[in-house]
């Protein structure tokens, strides 16, 4: 049996280096460009704003968006109450879209794709194979594999501890299996707004989208190996001990509710 396992190479970024906002503003040259964030941190949005000037994209992609959603995106917009109509962003269960208006207004003529996996496609990963669900050739981005037993185990772990151990075991496997599906789904996009416009291309997500060992940089390099990106990661506090970005920040945390609550 044939598992994904990505090469030493591709795993970790060969320079790995702890940057400040003002490092946003000489981003080395990419075509591709992973932007990390907490979603409800501010600081991380307007950080994603400031490199996104510097860079001048031609085509941003959003983890937050649908295809359909991305598809009512005007071509000018002068507000981000109007910009967040066409894009039918509230109820979507985003933070709310003026944390998220700075990264719009940094490029305004960037092309806008949605790369979100939609509810019933996600759904249905719990109980088909992801390439009769994954919109792309499941084949080139790995999908058609699958993990190696130690990385399948951990990713598990880390969906677990990432819902506040309250899901059952059963649930795991599927919940790698969507992970798994969004961070292909962000690749796909990248590589489809890459060769529509030229790029380079910015993709905004969650920061463990763009770890470089198992996230969408590593379903990109699977995909299109010529392709070249760079990857930020934003995180509080603390970054992990192990580099999984070429680059990362990090801020203080925002002040929230306990996200376990929920599951109590």
């Amino acid at each position: 049996m044939k598992w994904v396992i990505l090469s030493a190479a591709l795993a970790l970024p060969a320079q790995a280096n702890e940057i400040t906002p003002d490092g946003l503003d000489s981003l080395p040259g990419a075509q591709v460009y992973f932007l990390g964030e907490v979603h409800d941190h501010p600081d991380h949005h307007l950080n994603q704003a400031r490199a996104i000037r510097a860079i001048q994209p031609s085509a941003m992609v959003f983890e937050m968006l649908t295809e359909a959603q991305s598809a009512g995106a005007p071509d000018t917009w002068d507000s981000a109450a109007s910009l967040s109509a066409a894009l039918a962003w509230d109820g979507s269960g985003w933070p709310d879209f003026a944390l998220y208006y700075p990264i719009f207004e940094a490029a305004p003529d960037a092309a806008i794709y949605g790369a979100a996996v939609p509810r019933d496609q996600a759904r249905a990963a719990f109980g088909q194979p992801l390439p009769d669900i994954f919109m792309g050739d499941a084949t080139r981005f790995g999908l058609d594999q699958p993990l190696a037993p130690e990385d399948q185990t951990a990713r598990e772990t880390m969906q677990l501890e990432a819902h506040c151990n309250a899901l059952p075991a059963e649930m795991l496997p599927g919940m790698v299996d969507i992970q798994r599906l969004r961070d292909a789904e962000l690749a796909r996009v990248a590589e489809q707004a890459l060769r529509d416009t030229g790029g380079p291309v910015v993709v905004i997500t969650g920061t463990g989208h763009v770890r470089r060992d198992w996230g969408a940089p590593a379903a990109l390099a699977l995909a299109a190996p010529d392709v070249t990106s760079v990857t930020l990661g934003q995180y509080e506090i603390a970054a992990p001990e192990m580099p999984l970005t070429d680059l990362w920040i990090v801020t203080e945390a925002v002040d929230r509710a306990d996200p376990c609550a929920a599951f109590q």
